[in-house]
């Protein structure tokens, strides 16, 4: 697992002993930094493109990310735009599985709204669902997970400021996301049935068609290989198969 050092934002390799670390929940722009660019920035911080990789909105974003985590206390921190090499359809294929189990593990994963203006001390008092409810990061399919995995989740405006935690703003997000508050609080999620977890990304959308059923592998417990190009309907009928084996619910063929 590749990390980010919040003072640098040098990366670097974990095999054990993996550190306490802060994770990144966002949707992704057209100007996202890759772990190449990141690299290149920390290898030669004087070059032309260097400076070009600099001047990005998601490099900013990585530094205001690094920069919250390390305010709270968090030496090491990771984002799935540049800690993730993804020349390597190998090592996305690895990612993509584990991808659940360290957004679970991480200390705390921080939400990042950029369409959400911040908004008054206090609101959360008597938040109005209406300040999150028109937020990109509800309508795509990565975001459930990343949702529902971790334990302590901080909800951010655009401007980095706090909107609240999983739990202040829980009556919102059960709404919102038809995901039960009981999940929030640790039940397990084979404690509901395969057709409910379905429906909770009935209406999230993802940029490449396999990622339909690909999102999907740490809410079912799945390790799967990636194949993209298969297409949107062989990856979810592949995903259906491997729930089978695992879960013999009627209630898969709903889907």
């Amino acid at each position: 697992m590749r990390l980010l050092n919040t003072e640098t934002l040098e990366i670097r390799e974990f095999i054990t002993k993996i550190p306490d670390y802060a994770v990144l929940s966002h949707t992704w722009g057209d100007e996202e930094v890759s772990f190449q660019d990141l690299t290149l920035v920390n290898h030669d911080q004087t070059s032309d493109d260097s400076n070009i990789i600099r001047d990005r909105s998601g490099y900013r974003k990585i530094g205001q990310f690094c920069r919250r985590a390390r305010e709270d206390g968090f030496a090491w921190a990771w984002a799935d735009t540049c800690c993730i090499d993804k020349t390597s359809s190998a090592e996305l294929s690895e990612a993509i599985n584990s991808m659940y189990k360290w957004y679970q593990q991480s200390a705390i994963c921080y939400v990042y709204l950029e369409d959400v203006e911040p908004q008054p001390p206090f609101w959360i008092v008597n938040p109005s669902k209406a300040v999150l409810e028109r937020s990109r990061w509800f309508t795509r399919g990565w975001t459930l997970q990343e949702l529902i995995a971790p334990e302590n989740i901080v909800f951010l405006a655009r401007d980095w400021s706090d909107l609240g935690s999983k739990f202040s703003l829980e009556s919102i997000l059960v709404n919102q996301t038809k995901v039960p508050a009981e999940i929030f609080h640790g039940q397990p999620l084979t404690s509901r049935s395969v057709a409910e977890r379905m429906s909770w990304a009935s209406s999230r959308r993802t940029t490449r068609e396999e990622d339909v059923a690909y999102c999907l592998l740490g809410i079912f417990g799945i390790h799967m290989p990636l194949l993209y190009g298969e297409g949107g309907k062989e990856a979810f009928l592949r995903l259906q198969e491997e729930i089978w084996k695992r879960e013999e619910d009627l209630t898969l063929l709903m889907w």
